[in-house]
């Protein structure tokens, strides 16, 4: 084991449990379900942006993003620029209004805003298990790339990799909560740019500069420097399919449209779409170049997703890589947090609550309970499903994506300008939505070459205006909460 490398990780790991422990005194000071699962809405524009970014930001766009710009060249950084507007997009199409009527409904989770819209259980119980089934998948993901990055690094065999990472990040989530996960996030959003720029600084001073580095790609494969990437690739269609997918999609996961609910004020909106988005460019930009560029440092590589802790040991001195390792471990960490809570409050404040829950007066007992026991019976089921990981961890976090837009988009986004929108039509397309996704994805059909996220949004749309305009419109009561002057 290197202790160069682990000293400064242990550090960091015991700075963001810190965080936990100083946002868990947070809880005595309100109600427990407001607090623990969206923070008392008291974000500012700083921790809104941050929060937003490494919520994105996982081990798909640390480990898998730059993996794939490995493998296929410069032209998956060009793509990769497509998730640029995924901030302005999410606050810009929900933010202002999402979060008023948050306010006055009460809303804690996505579900909420759902039954406040549709008022239709069976919209918020679809809701919930796609939610939950989704995360957990997701998740997995993200428990790999924490693993396989401590393995790649620190000589810690993976299953020590994953015992550890998951030790770590699970107990900080169930002692803090959301606020502890919104503060970890701004923490781990600052860490991710300067290792970004470190790493990407690094490479360029060991392969002598860009220029160098470029034609050593094109030695390596002409390829690699076009536009259309190793093996052509990037076609059209597949370009189409993901800015679909990660870009205008992103509007549609719910654990992204969560934290419209948490900012302060207007302030703290405005400034957190113009941080956002600034920060959200230098990364995808600084991350996915390394990852092409790491091709001509380092051109065997048997694994794509161990590049860039692999990129960290060549071009780094020890103490230095030790530091920066922490900066992929917080995007992956910063994404399991909010989806662990997400999940946690689905199950407790969407189901249990509304469903199960015995008599009022004990709830007060129950519910920190029973949300700390889910959070972590959920960990603990994600934990269990990583020890067997998948070799290229992007596909699996891009198939869980789109299986969330595609129940959650048109509902969201209708929900809240289309005021002829209505119950039957947002279930008959949250239906439409994950049955062809599913059935499109399972199968491997292309129509046109397309992703299956394209054709199933475009059939979830349509189901749901025709459904809606042919069924009973929504009630006024619904209508005016909805379409007030904001």
């Amino acid at each position: 084991m290197n202790l160069e490398l682990m000293l400064p990780l242990f550090i960091y790991l015991v700075l963001v449990l810190g965080v936990g422990f100083w946002a868990s005194r947070h809880r005595a000071e309100g109600n427990f379900v407001q607090e623990y699962f969206i923070g008392n809405r008291s974000m500012g524009g700083l921790v809104l942006a941050m929060t937003l970014v490494a919520t994105y930001t996982s081990a798909s766009s640390f480990i898998g993003g730059p993996g794939a710009a490995y493998k296929i060249g410069l032209g998956w950084v060009l793509l990769a620029m497509i998730q640029l507007p995924t901030v302005w997009l999410t606050l810009g199409v929900l933010g202002k209004k999402f979060a008023i009527i948050a306010r006055r409904v009460n809303a804690v989770t996505i579900n909420d805003m759902l039954w406040a819209r549709y008022q239709s259980k069976a919209v918020v119980i679809l809701g919930s298990v796609t939610i939950i089934l989704a995360f957990i998948a997701t998740m997995v993901v993200q428990f790999i790339g924490g693993a396989r990055l401590l393995e790649t690094a620190t000589g810690l065999s993976y299953q020590q990799g994953l015992m550890l990472f998951a030790s770590c990040v699970l107990l900080y989530t169930i002692i803090g909560g959301f606020r502890a996960v919104v503060m970890t996030d701004a923490l781990q959003g600052i860490i991710m740019l300067i290792g970004t720029g470190a790493l990407l600084a690094g490479i360029l001073v060991a392969g002598d500069g860009l220029p160098n580095l470029i034609h050593q790609l094109r030695e390596i494969d002409p390829k690699l420097v076009s536009p259309q990437g190793a093996d052509d690739m990037l076609t059209q269609p597949f370009m189409l399919s993901f800015w679909i997918l990660v870009c205008v999609g992103v509007v549609g996961l719910p654990h992204s449209a969560l934290r419209c609910f948490g900012y302060r004020d207007s302030k703290a909106l405005h400034r957190g779409i113009l941080i956002g988005t600034v920060v959200s460019a230098l990364l995808m930009f600084g991350m996915h170049l390394a990852g092409a560029l790491g091709r001509a440092i380092l051109p065997g590589m048997d694994s794509p997703d161990k590049i860039m802790p692999s990129l960290m040991m060549e071009v780094l001195p020890p103490w230095l890589a030790g530091v920066f390792l922490a900066a992929p471990m917080a995007a992956i960490m910063s994404t399991i947090d909010s989806q662990l809570i997400q999940a946690s409050a689905t199950l407790v404040k969407d189901l249990y609550l509304n469903y199960l829950s015995p008599k009022q007066e004990k709830l007060e007992v129950r519910i920190p309970r029973l949300s700390l026991l889910c959070t972590l019976i959920l960990g603990t089921l994600v934990l269990l499903a990583a020890l067997q990981p998948p070799e290229m961890i992007i596909w699996l976090n891009l198939l869980a994506f789109g299986g969330l837009q595609a129940v959650f988009l048109w509902p969201l986004v209708l929900g809240l300008y289309w005021s002829r929108a209505n119950g039957p039509g947002a279930l008959a397309s949250m239906v439409s939505g994950i049955v062809s996704y599913g059935v499109l994805s399972q199968w491997g059909i292309k129509l046109a070459g397309l992703h299956a996220i394209v054709p199933s949004l475009t059939l979830a749309l349509v189901v749901f205006i025709t459904v809606s305009l042919l069924t009973a419109p929504p009630s006024r009561e619904v209508r005016e909460l909805f379409e007030q002057k904001y």
